[in-house]
């Protein structure tokens, strides 16, 4: 095991090292920055003397080597509109989208992960053409348009939940719902075609045959096999939720990391863009790891030498 995390943890750091490479080659393609930064009264001299107090006047092996020498010492660099270092700015705003994430995420287990077992074990039925049905619309709906229909809904016609914000539980709801909605339909086709798939084998036959209690072999047996797929993709979408509630955040008024890595884009604030995609990278690298140790929970055959 300590051999299996060594190697893990020695891939993150190279799975570090070439994200951060492709991201300074990246910006590099997008001209000079100081051109969006600088005020338009501000005199040629003025914006040489900003550029080379960002180190942006060396050639861009230089700029590389330096940039690549401060990020082995957890220095993303400092943002060009606050001044303050990037990476504080990211994982200032980072509880913020993690919270929201974690919730919706909750919600879409809780949910999602139910209706699937329902659907399976009534194949063909009402019940489950019902459940299919409402997946496809899930999958389908705009994340941008479930939004603002709840907003539309639940606060400005009802008044019932606020828009904006996260000071009070209430204002998760509708953002947590709405990132959740894709998810809950996801996660019900996902466990729904396993477990289909799991109920066919001959171990549950077998579990049958023995006259065990239907519930003991839907959700002792053909569950336990069918969460493996499950925490997959339920891990990934973590990783997504993270990186992607961009237009959630966005429409809510959520003060996230998103929102933050989105304005910087605009405004070309490179050290914040590239904190931001170090740490979501940094952070797809964990969860996968910990997704890898529950395989061994969840199936005692499962070992990593």
């Amino acid at each position: 095991m300590l051999r299996y995390l060594f190697v893990r943890t020695a891939q993150t750091v190279f799975a570090v090292f070439v994200v951060a490479t492709l991201i300074f080659l990246g910006l590099q393609l997008t001209g000079d920055p100081m051109e969006n930064l600088a005020p338009p009264d501000m005199s040629a001299a003025q914006v040489e003397e900003l550029r080379k107090a960002y180190g942006l006047d060396r050639p861009v092996y230089v700029q590389y080597l330096r940039f690549m020498g401060h990020l082995a010492q957890g220095d993303l660099g400092i943002s060009f509109l606050s001044g303050e270092p990037a990476l504080r700015l990211i994982l200032q705003r980072f509880p913020t989208t993690l919270k929201l994430v974690l919730a919706a995420l909750l919600i879409a287990v809780f949910l999602g992960l139910p209706m699937g077992v329902g659907a399976a074990i009534r194949a063909d039925t009402l019940t489950d053409r019902t459940l299919r049905f409402l997946s496809v619309l899930g999958i389908s709906a705009p994340t941008f348009w479930i939004g603002i229909m709840l907003i539309l809904i639940f606060s400005v016609n009802l008044g019932w939940l606020p828009s904006s914000g996260l000071s009070s539980w209430k204002h998760y709801l509708m953002p947590a719902f709405t990132l959740s909605l894709y998810r809950i339909a996801l996660f019900l086709r996902m466990v729904r075609s396993t477990m289909l798939d799991v109920l066919n084998q001959d171990f549950i036959r077998t579990a049958r045959a023995k006259g065990l209690a239907e519930r003991v072999v839907v959700y002792k047996h053909a569950l336990r096999n069918a969460l493996i797929p499950f925490i997959t993709v339920a891990g990934l979408q973590f990783g997504h939720l993270m990186a992607g509630a961009v237009v959630t955040e966005k429409i809510f008024a959520i003060p996230g990391m998103n929102r933050l890595a989105l304005d910087a884009l605009y405004s070309d604030d490179r050290p914040v863009i590239i904190a931001f995609i170090i740490v979501v990278a940094v952070l797809f690298a964990v969860v996968n790891l910990i997704v890898d140790l529950f395989y061994a929970i969840i199936d005692p055959r499962v070992r990593y030498a």
